[in-house]
């Protein structure tokens, strides 16, 4: 049963995550100029996760985004309403993550990098897009699984550095296409921030479908029931 504690390491978590997230995207603005491109975006958003997930997963699983939670849900690895308050704490904590940005950047910064919202190049199909955000969700949940919940994953004792990289790698490949956010939280703070709504839904129902397909994929198939 989720906990107060459980409670706090999800916002914990999630504002560790999408503070690097909006942050690195600011600071590469012309306004600031550190540069590093779609390399330092990647990297922020996996180290930062990677952090996250090391510091909090004993006390929370370190869910850190809406549609792991949703996922978890699906399996029963977490309750109906405990996983209605992970969500509400996500949001929140993307917020705030997003706010404490736009007070730390210049205008200037802020206007140029959209506060840090996850959006689709132009060329993007709307089918593109929710195919691109399905597919880096369930790579997502599958390293997820993989790594932190499967005990033959566990005894190789990567489980946080291996879901950093797996959103790194995402970033990577597909941040050029369609801002490869993974997560509803991590596109909702800036959205909210911003008042920019473009493209919104399909950054939840993407997400969503990728993180249960995957969950139901490696519980019902994949995991090993006799540990």
């Amino acid at each position: 049963m989720a906990t107060s504690r459980a409670y706090i390491a999800e916002f914990l978590g999630t504002f560790i995550l999408c503070f690097a997230a909006v942050a690195v995207i600011l600071s590469g603005t012309p306004a600031v100029g550190a540069g590093g491109g779609l390399l330092a975006i990647a990297l922020a958003q996996g180290l930062a996760l990677s952090v996250a997930v090391s510091i909090f997963g004993g006390i929370s699983g370190a869910h850190f985004n809406p549609a792991v939670t949703i996922g978890m849900a699906v399996t029963r690895r977490i309750g109906p309403a405990a996983a209605v308050v992970y969500i509400l704490v996500q949001l929140a904590a993307a917020v705030t993550a997003t706010l404490i940005c736009r007070a730390m950047f210049p205008a200037d910064a802020v206007r140029q990098g959209l506060m840090g919202l996850p959006l689709p190049q132009a060329w993007v199909s709307t089918s593109g897009l929710l195919l691109g955000e399905i597919v880096l969700a369930f790579i997502l949940m599958l390293a997820i699984y993989g790594t932190a919940i499967d005990e033959r994953g566990r005894a190789v004792k990567i489980g946080a550095f291996g879901i950093g990289l797996t959103v790194a790698a995402n970033i990577m490949a597909a941040g050029a296409v369609t801002g490869a956010s993974m997560n509803p939280a991590r596109s909702f703070g800036p959205a909210l921030v911003s008042g920019v709504w473009d493209f919104h839904v399909y950054y939840w129902v993407g997400p969503i479908i990728g993180a249960v397909a995957a969950a139901l994929l490696y519980d019902r198939v994949l995991l090993d029931r006799r540990n």
